[in-house]
């Protein structure tokens, strides 16, 4: 009893335990990125980083609504975390060992692979990175771009002198002024945010990706069961998708004979219980958001302004890099 009652007690303590007494997921996102997490005119958050937000809610509180965005910006999202002012980083931050060591974040399902690019003007008349010696560019204090930019430089033997600035918006604002020759940033994020400059067609996004950018959810370190089921959401959107099984026809796959599905969806086994939240918790998910392919398509795909091309975030079977491990 006394070993029950200590495993009572740490699951009051946590994360998931403060959620479900709080009856709501307090979220950090980003402070406004077409396609990850932006507001719209009426002040709702839409893009897959927030449709995370929303699954997770569903997942561990029952409503996919119970969220508190919180914004953040680069240089200040991790002390935000750390200091306990957010549940979880849903805010396009890259998977890095710095930030998986001394940073104190755990970091287990990439959600978007990336990976860095640069954006100039199109009548500047480059056509390469390899151009840019002696350019300025326009960075985010605190980024991984940051960090990138200077390693790309060096290694190829150029210079450039590195425009600094505190958030996101006040990068691409001083970009499309002309303090720079270039913004460097996430490819995606380029792209996201050349769509909202007033002349979106006087910029292009040079053909070279610098990195390796893995986004992935971020979690405070030592509390296994939400760093598991953080992940595990990720991988039933997966697994989902892989199985036909979307936000409309989620409900019909209740009575199928597939292991896998049932085990999935709550009709049969204890994957809820090892993850410390009701049986249907992923089929709250998928009714609140679709699958991951849904979500990457409203957001980011076809079926969006941006429409990025799944590329290496198509699945497994269609020659991606999206995978989830078996659901047993």
């Amino acid at each position: 009893m006394v070993v029950i009652s200590g495993w009572a007690s740490a699951q009051e303590n946590s994360a998931l335990g403060k959620i479900k007494a709080r009856g709501e997921l307090v979220c950090g996102v980003g402070t406004g990125l077409a396609g990850f997490a932006l507001p719209d005119s009426d002040g709702n958050w839409q893009g897959l980083d927030t449709d995370y937000c929303r699954a997770l809610a569903a997942a561990t509180v029952g409503d996919a609504t119970k969220v508190k965005y919180v914004p953040l910006t680069a240089k200040d999202r991790f002390a935000a975390i750390q200091a306990g002012q957010v549940d979880v980083l849903a805010r396009t931050t890259t998977w890095t060992l710095s930030r998986d060591t001394a940073n104190g974040l755990d970091f287990r399902a990439v959600d978007f692979y990336d990976g860095q690019g640069f954006l100039v003007r199109a009548d500047s008349g480059l056509t390469s990175a390899a151009e840019l010696d002696g350019a300025s560019i326009c960075l985010t204090q605190g980024s991984t771009a940051e960090l990138n930019t200077s390693d790309y430089f060096r290694a190829k033997g150029m210079k450039y002198k590195p425009v600094t600035f505190a958030t996101s918006s006040e990068t691409v604002k001083a970009y499309e002024s002309g303090r720079c020759d270039s913004y460097s940033n996430d490819s995606s994020a380029l792209y996201g945010e050349r769509r909202r400059m007033a002349e979106p067609d006087k910029h292009v996004v040079l053909p070279e990706i610098i990195s390796r950018e893995p986004l992935a959810i971020g979690v405070l370190q030592g509390d296994s069961q939400w760093s598991d089921l953080t992940a595990w959401l990720h991988f039933a959107l997966l697994i989902a998708e892989d199985n036909g099984i979307t936000r409309a026809n989620v409900d019909t796959y209740l009575t199928s004979e597939n292991p896998e599905i049932r085990r999935l969806l709550g009709v049969e086994g204890n994957v809820g219980e090892l993850l410390g939240v009701d049986k249907d918790w992923a089929l709250r998910a998928i009714r609140a958001v679709g699958n991951y392919g849904e979500m990457y398509d409203r957001n980011l795909g076809t079926s969006s302004p941006l429409k990025i091309p799944r590329g290496l975030n198509a699945l497994w079977s269609k020659g991606g890099l999206q995978y989830a491990p078996p659901l047993r």
